[in-house]
């Protein structure tokens, strides 16, 4: 068996069970456009399905898929310190996190195996503090995007930003 025809293969039967999940109430996620190309976020929408893109960082890469993500309003799970420990990117400063959050991208800041990649979400959070730069706003927007991106009914979604909300005012009184 080929590459290419082991990849179609495998990429069948996760359309077929991510299909049979989706049936069952499921919310679908697929881990997409860290290392590979923007095409492989596309695919994981078109051919998958998925409701949310783990990584989905090299979705900057194609400006049609950037308009989709945004108008879609479909979560990109960005893990910095992952990224920078598997050489996607040098650096932390080299991060596009800024970019995305710019363009209008609803990332979420995450840690990934954090015992093997080195970093909880705390720390990616103080990495993207101090290497990129974030405010404090910065951050709570990433915070309220993680409950926009989170798999929970509405009005949870809208109490737990609230919180965010609650706490960012009474740090600045």
């Amino acid at each position: 068996m080929t590459v290419l025809s082991a990849s179609v293969s495998i990429q069948r039967r996760g359309t077929t069970l991510r299909g049979r999940a989706r049936a069952l109430g499921f919310r679908t996620v697929a881990h997409a456009g860290e290392e590979g190309p923007a095409s492989y976020v596309r695919d994981a929408l078109d051919l998958l399905h998925v409701a949310r893109i783990d990584h989905g960082i090299r979705a900057l890469d194609d400006p049609g898929l950037v308009a989709r993500l945004v108008r879609e309003r479909v979560p990109l799970t960005v893990c910095p310190l992952s990224n920078v420990r598997l050489k996607v990117f040098d650096d932390i400063r080299r991060h596009p996190l800024r970019t995305m959050m710019d363009e209008g991208l609803l990332v979420t800041v995450n840690s990934d195996d954090p015992s093997y990649f080195g970093g909880y979400v705390n720390e990616n959070f103080a990495a993207v503090q101090e290497g990129l730069g974030f405010s404090d706003e910065n951050l709570a927007q990433l915070a309220r995007n993680s409950f926009e991106a989170a798999f929970l009914p509405h009005a949870d979604k809208r109490r737990l930003v609230r919180q965010v909300d609650d706490y960012v005012a009474s740090v600045r009184a």
